[in-house]
């Protein structure tokens, strides 16, 4: 029996209610309605699990109503319409069903109270979220669609595959917290590394997320990765592996951004930058860190959104997001300018926006563990993201050299969208109380001390000194037109060129084992021809007489070969 609706099941009402209707307006209009009810509900939901089903001996949790998930399913809608508010003048269906899906898929997932559940929403997001990609239309999109597909659908063949193996051994297909110890729950891990862009599979997030549209990649940013986020914080809190995949999370795309000419590239690294925070603070698995883990990925989603919509916006009036064609552009977009500056510093955790109240809860938890190295790691990892998200960004597009472009303004419904993110940063940084009262666990942390204000502004101090030295210097990587190789050259180009030459070296092998067959056969016929003479039994003018006497003999070797 279905006590109550699930609450993904009003997005798919609402797509299919656009499907249904004409294009125009009323498309964006529902897709602006539906996440607003959805929040309210979420809101108002009591703690427990609703909307069971039976199925085949097992009972399918649909609604499972607790702090951890109303928190992200709460951000989930906020970012839904948000995302849905900034892509108000897309009238392609298409895009406005696949917002819809993906976000109700994502919805569904985070309620999900057993790995079955969670399956069909996992793939729900990747079969959803693909047509915002495919959806810009060019061939470069197309493949990159494919190949985001492909990673996505099968880290839900992976999940499916470890929830089988779960069942086998423990007769149970809960979605509760588990350990490392088979092989059913490693394989789940992997599941959720592969949607975390975990550390060599992390390829398909950079590759992707610029390659779609304007609004789609705003979209992308605020679900698939996070879900990730919560599907280790509910099934793997406290997995000690995961404190030292973060903190390389944390780090290696530091580097990349800072050598990366195009913009939404440099955005979808520092999007990997920021999730090893998260993964470390679901390692540590301390409430304290599970606490920072949810407000994190609460923040991370309205300031990255708000800087992936001034880049967009951007892109959206100058048809480009290359740093190396930008630069001056805050004398004709100032609104667009000024909120890029508050999502960078809301990202960079300047004290009054909303990464300070939520990246130093993972930072002090670290300390409190007397995690020295790993509180160092996330150090410098703050003071690397201010220098290529807090600063590069707005630098190289609307200041820096002038590029000579003047393009309008962002329109009205972008500037909206903008307005109400940059809006919400700000207010978390400067009143915290209220999402610390959704987190998880009670909250007892003053962000506003002293100590912490003065020594996250030397850190941030030390940190735009930096970037003033290496740009007077010309040491900091000029902004030129360049192609930076991450480790996916290795399958996506290295593979398949070791995998041509090795076929051409098998086929110039077999063709010269064939040319000595040939040679082989046209001496064994002439001695044959020799040793019987012309009237013998086998000739020359009886040519299926000799292939039939090379046919026993090879069939005469194949049987002494076996038997041996």
């Amino acid at each position: 029996m279905i006590d109550m609706m699930p609450i993904s099941f009003l997005f798919f009402a609402g797509a299919l209610l656009i499907a249904a209707l004409p294009k125009g307006s009323s498309g964006a209009a529902i897709s602006l309605f539906i996440p607003i009810i959805a929040g309210w509900q979420v809101y108002q939901l009591p703690a427990g699990t609703f909307a069971e089903i039976e199925l085949m001996g097992q009972t399918l949790e649909m609604m499972r109503v607790d702090k951890l998930s109303r928190v992200f399913a709460l951000i989930f809608c906020i970012a839904a319409f948000l995302g849905n508010l900034y892509a108000w003048h897309v009238r392609d269906k298409v895009q406005q069903l696949a917002a819809l899906f993906y976000s109700g898929s994502a919805l569904g997932a985070v309620f999900a109270g057993d790995l079955i559940t969670l399956f069909f929403y996992w793939e729900g997001t990747a079969i959803a979220s693909v047509f915002l990609i495919w959806a810009r239309g060019t061939i470069g999109a197309y493949h990159t669609g494919l190949r985001y597909l492909i990673i996505q659908i099968m880290s839900g063949v992976i999940l499916l595959a470890g929830a089988a193996m779960l069942w086998r051994e423990t007769g149970s297909i809960a979605f509760d917290l588990m350990t490392l110890n088979s092989l059913g729950t490693w394989l789940i891990f992997l599941s959720f590394g592969m949607k975390c862009a975990f550390p060599l599979l992390h390829n398909w997030l950079q590759d992707s997320y610029p390659a779609a549209t304007v609004t789609g990649t705003v979209i992308l940013s605020a679900f698939t990765t996070k879900l990730a986020v919560y599907a280790l914080a509910r099934g793997f809190a406290g997995t000690e592996i995961l404190i030292y995949i973060g903190a390389i999370m944390t780090l290696f795309p530091i580097f990349f951004a800072e050598i990366e000419n195009d913009l939404r590239r440099v955005l979808a690294y520092s999007l990997n930058n920021q999730l090893g925070f998260m993964v470390v603070g679901v390692g540590i698995g301390t409430e304290m860190a599970l606490n920072g883990t949810a407000s994190h990925a609460f923040a991370h989603i309205l300031y990255k959104a708000l800087l992936f919509m001034s880049v967009g916006a951007v892109l959206f009036r100058t048809g480009t997001s290359k740093a190396s064609e930008l630069g001056g552009l805050c004398r004709t977009m100032p609104m667009t300018a000024f909120f890029c500056l508050i999502g960078a510093a809301s990202i960079s955790a300047f004290p009054l926006f909303s990464g300070f109240v939520t990246k130093s809860l993972i930072i002090d938890a670290s300390a409190k563990k007397h995690m020295v190295l790993i509180w160092a790691v996330l150090v410098f990892a703050s003071a690397g993201v201010l220098s290529h998200s807090g600063i590069k960004i707005p630098y190289f597009t609307f200041f820096g050299h002038d590029s000579g472009k003047r393009p309008k303004e962002a329109p009205f419904h972008m500037l909206l969208a903008m307005g109400l993110t940059a809006f919400l940063c700000i207010a978390i940084g400067v009143f915290p109380d209220p999402l610390y009262a959704l987190l998880p666990y009670e909250v007892d942390y003053k962000p506003y001390t002293p100590n912490h204000v003065v020594g996250q502004m030397q850190l941030l101090c030390f940190a735009l000194l930096a970037f003033v030295v290496l740009m007077k210097s010309g040491l900091h990587p000029p902004e030129i037109r360049s192609v930076n190789l991450d480790t996916d050259w290795t399958y996506r180009k290295a593979a398949p060129s070791i995998m041509l030459s090795l076929g051409r070296g098998l086929g110039e092998l077999l063709r010269s084992f064939e040319s000595a067959l040939t040679s082989l056969t046209k001496d064994s016929l002439t001695w044959l021809e020799r040793t019987l003479g012309p009237e013998g039994g086998i000739s020359a003018g009886r040519p299926l007489g000799i292939m039939a006497l090379w046919i026993v003999i090879l069939l005469a070797l194949a049987l002494i070969v076996g038997y041996i």
